[in-house]
């Protein structure tokens, strides 16, 4: 059951009033034959006290207290005493607390620290419907205490009662005036009981009586957005800022208001204050900014806000990786490569080096084709972490683009002996067969594909890559066909994994199946690629669907296929077997 936030307030309270710091070794009270019998608890009771409090021996007090209690079982104050000092022991002492507690509120009626004391340790204890009768007698013995009336209020509403909660407060409202803490909690409760006009009532009182505070008037705004007086609600919160522009209580309560409300400016110009305090954590910062840039609309529509957002982030944390990693991200996908480009730079000298920040730099200078660049900074953090494997890896991606294939292998072997799991050690060997495939050398090509799928079978690009150089040689194709279907398992909705099973299975001559396997690549690829069409008209040329064959081909000649006097091989092979099959 969920605990209302007056009770746990309580207890709090409770818990910090009594805990005692443990000493060492057993209490021996110190004998006295001038001390009458009728007198020994009361003796026994003051040692005690002066062990807890002088000697912080709790230990030796509660001994203490329990000897009292032994030689008179009425003595009320040596049961408190002993409950308060258990008050540290967890649960597992909490019945006992009760139990004491409960046994000197009953000697001492008249005590009202008993039964508070008493109230507190049953609500510690959950037990909820026996702490409501105490409440109810100390709102009468100690009625001067507004305290017990909220805690009171607090129980009637734990136990599903709202009205005689409501009852309870407007008591206590009576006696007291109109308290903040009281009246927050009446509201509350109105508005759980759909009494929304006297909730109003409430918090229009508390924002007169006390104007310049700005909880009140946000107290207020929360109430008209709930009754859908929105001109009024939108005031209320932007007077509360207006008192306190750096309050982050009214801050939020408007952000959510402007959220619900899809005032996005508002909302955003709110956020931005919340940004500039210093009361948030970095963290709640970042985590609201990915929760603004989620949505890529969003992101776009209102980019100069969102774009401050970043810059103030930035400003503010200049040396938080995190932020760094996020503004970083910010300028890439606003299209700002060199800005991001710089920001990363200048990060690759912070120390202890950041990994990602040199990552970052080789991609983007890899992106921007200056591979020299890009080399001079895998150089720099192979220094840094010469145990990592992936700017070896990443070294060997720049040879690949130079089409300095001997150096790429080397590259990516150098790699092999630092890389930790299969997994990766397969991808490494996949990488290894694609350089061997585009310098020419197939059988290296296989065999490197072979080791990788050894280590790591799941390997879907292995899989497409190592299936589709098999249809392009016509060799093995039953086994490619099964790669093929492998490959497509892992990833079905991938237009170029499907491309390549059309095609294994056009090169079986099972053209009906190639024909729908190649659909459903184009439909997903949705005419992007040029090699796909070009597949695709040659499976419809050799379905006998000549115009729609013309068709892909010359599609695939404007999307920018690399070897167009291909296709005009193909437009002259298809003219030239219409005319032979002419009579």
């Amino acid at each position: 059951m969920k605990r209302p936030a007056a009770i746990s307030f309580a207890l709090l309270l409770f818990c910090t009033a009594f805990a005692g710091a443990a000493g060492s070794g057993t209490a021996r009270p110190q004998r006295s034959d001038s001390i009458p019998d009728s007198l020994r608890s009361v003796y026994l009771y003051t040692e005690g006290i002066k062990r807890q409090m002088i000697r912080l021996d709790t230990t030796g007090a509660r001994t203490l207290f329990a000897e009292a209690i032994r030689r008179d079982s009425s003595y009320a104050p040596a049961y408190y005493e002993l409950a308060g000092s258990l008050t540290a022991g967890g649960e597992r002492t909490i019945g006992e607390v009760i139990r004491l507690a409960g046994e000197a509120a009953k000697l001492d009626t008249a005590n009202k620290w008993y039964r508070q004391f008493y109230g507190q340790a049953l609500l510690i204890g959950n037990r909820y419907d026996e702490a409501l009768d105490v409440y109810r007698s100390l709102t009468r013995s100690d009625a001067q205490n507004p305290e017990n009336f909220r805690l009171l209020a607090a129980l009637y509403a734990e136990a599903e009662r709202p009205y005689e909660a409501i009852a309870v407060l407007d008591s206590a409202e009576l006696r007291f005036g109109r308290i903040p803490m009281l009246s927050a909690s009446k509201r509350r409760l109105l508005i759980d009981t759909r009494q929304y006009d006297r909730a109003l009532a409430e918090a229009q009182a508390l924002a007169e009586a006390a104007p310049y505070e700005a909880e009140n008037h946000v107290a207020l705004g929360e109430l008209y957005a709930l009754m859908r007086r929105d001109s009024l609600a939108a005031k209320s919160f932007a007077d509360a800022i207006e008192l306190d522009p750096t309050d982050i209580a009214a801050l939020v309560a408007a952000g959510d208001y402007y959220n619900r409300k899809q005032n996005y400016p508002a909302f955003l110009s709110v956020t931005r204050r919340l940004f500039d305090s210093d009361e948030l954590t970095a963290g709640s910062k970042i985590a609201q900014f990915e929760r603004l840039t989620a949505d890529l609309r969003f992101y776009r529509e209102y980019f100069l806000q969102i774009n401050e957002l970043a810059a103030l982030l930035a400003l503010k944390y200049p040396n938080d990786p995190k932020v760094a990693d996020l503004y970083g991200k910010h300028l890439i996908a606003s299209g700002q490569l060199d800005e991001a480009l710089a920001l990363y730079k200048l990060h690759t000298a912070d120390r202890p080096p950041v990994k990602e920040y040199f990552t970052m730099v080789i991609d983007i200078e890899s992106y921007k084709q200056r591979p020299d660049s890009a080399e001079r900074y895998i150089a720099q953090a192979l220094g840094l972490f010469p145990d990592d494997p992936d700017f070896r890896i990443a070294r060997g991606h720049i040879h690949v683009y130079g089409k300095r294939y001997k150096e790429a292998v080397k590259s990516y072997r150098e790699a092999l002996p630092y890389v930790r799991s299969d997994s990766l050690r397969g991808l490494v060997w996949g990488y290894i067969g694609d350089v061997h495939h585009a310098a020419g050398e197939h059988r290296r090509c296989y065999t490197a594909y072979d080791r990788a799928l050894r280590y790591y079978p799941g390997n879907a690009s292995v899989l497409n890559n190592y299936a589709y150089f098999l249809a392009e040689e016509g060799s093995r194709l039953e086994r490619a066909l099964d790669m093929s279907g492998r490959a497509i398992a892992l990833d079905e909705n991938n237009p170029t994994y499907l491309d390549t099973y059309a095609w294994v299975l056009f090169k079986l001559g099972r053209t009906a199946e190639a024909k729908r396997s190649m659909q459903l690549a184009i439909s997903l690829d949705g005419g992007k690629s040029p090699d796909l069409q070009l597949h695709y008209g040659d499976i419809l040329a050799a379905s006998g669907e000549r115009f729609m064959a013309e068709v892909y081909w010359r599609k695939a000649l404007e999307n920018g296929y690399e070897d167009p006097e291909a296709v005009a091989r193909r437009f002259e092979w298809l003219e030239q077997s219409e005319k032979t099959s002419s009579p």
